[in-house]
């Protein structure tokens, strides 16, 4: 369903296109991208599993680390699927209401899985800390608060974002350059001012991961001041190597994501098919690198 310029329409349906510019390269790149998938399927399914049957691993850096795996499975199994789809078998229709949903649960994962690595630095802050008074601290009532604070804010700013977008009015088109939904990706086919939908979708979610990565800064830097007043090597090592795998984890989950939002919005030099190619990576391989890289860690 494609509408004139100047008719004015609800679409019931957008038409994803894939990766634009690489079509000739889709069934190539779908045995990457299906194999990344089954990992982070795998690697990130078993890491749950071996959190909730083993009681010994009921702890406040376990629980923390199956929430970020339950996160990168939301943020894959969201936008990957249908990607494949797409590759395959070059169904790229979806349905409205089904692309708003996609885009909610893309940007919510985004918006938690900072908080959760803000939660697991502070965790980490506090075990190498105030050792002494790491269960006093992180009890299940404490830890039950934190994942309310994190998956609250986490909804209730991206919620505004789904209002915003079934507010408006649609005069041009229903094809998406895209494999999945994205935000402005929308609302660049509203025959209505959306100045509103640019500064709130850009700088809300934005600004609340740049708070989380500031705090999380600060936890890092308490972090490795403590780490220079450890007595011995053996203890030093140990928690280098506990942070070192955090640290990882947040440039893995910052870097790509960081670069996706901003060359939406300010790349235009930068070829289309390569930000779609960056947009995908971005929700394949840290949730396919993440089990491993705790798992390597992690006896």
């Amino acid at each position: 369903m494609i509408a004139a310029n100047h008719t004015v329409f609800q679409p019931t349906v957008f038409i994803l296109l894939g990766i634009l510019g690489l079509e000739q390269y889709h069934t190539w790149l779908s045995v990457p991208f299906c194999l990344m998938y089954i990992a982070a399927i795998f690697g990130n399914g078993a890491l749950i599993l071996v959190v909730l049957s083993e009681w010994t691993l009921h702890e406040p850096m376990y629980v923390f680390l199956s929430m970020l795996a339950g996160t990168d499975l939301l943020l894959s199994t969201t936008t990957v699927p249908k990607s494949l789809a797409i590759f395959w078998f070059h169904t790229g229709e979806i349905a409205f209401d089904a692309c708003l949903t996609q885009l909610f649960f893309i940007y919510v994962a985004f918006v938690a899985e900072s908080g959760i690595l803000l939660a697991m630095a502070f965790d980490r802050c506090v075990a190498i800390c105030t050792p002494l008074r790491y269960t006093a601290i992180l009890t299940p009532m404490a830890i039950g608060k934190m994942m309310l604070v994190i998956w609250g804010p986490s909804i209730g700013t991206i919620f505004p974002i789904i209002f915003l977008l079934k507010r408006m009015p649609y005069c041009r088109t229903n094809i998406i350059p895209h494999s999945y939904c994205e935000h402005m990706g929308i609302a660049q086919f509203a025959c209505a001012d959306f100045t509103v939908n640019i500064w709130y979708g850009f700088s809300v979610p934005m600004a609340s991961v740049l708070v989380d990565v500031l705090l999380i800064g600060v936890f890092c830097t308490l972090i490795l001041q403590a780490l220079f007043k450890l007595p011995s090597y053996d203890a030093r090592h140990k928690a280098y190597s506990t942070c070192g795998s955090h640290f990882g984890v947040i440039l893995l989950f910052l870097i790509p994501s960081f670069f996706s939002f901003l060359t939406h919005r300010f790349g235009k030099n930068i070829p289309h098919h390569v930000h779609i190619l960056l947009a995908n990576l971005y929700v394949l391989v840290p949730p396919m690198l993440n089990p491993i890289i705790y798992g390597a860690k992690t006896k």
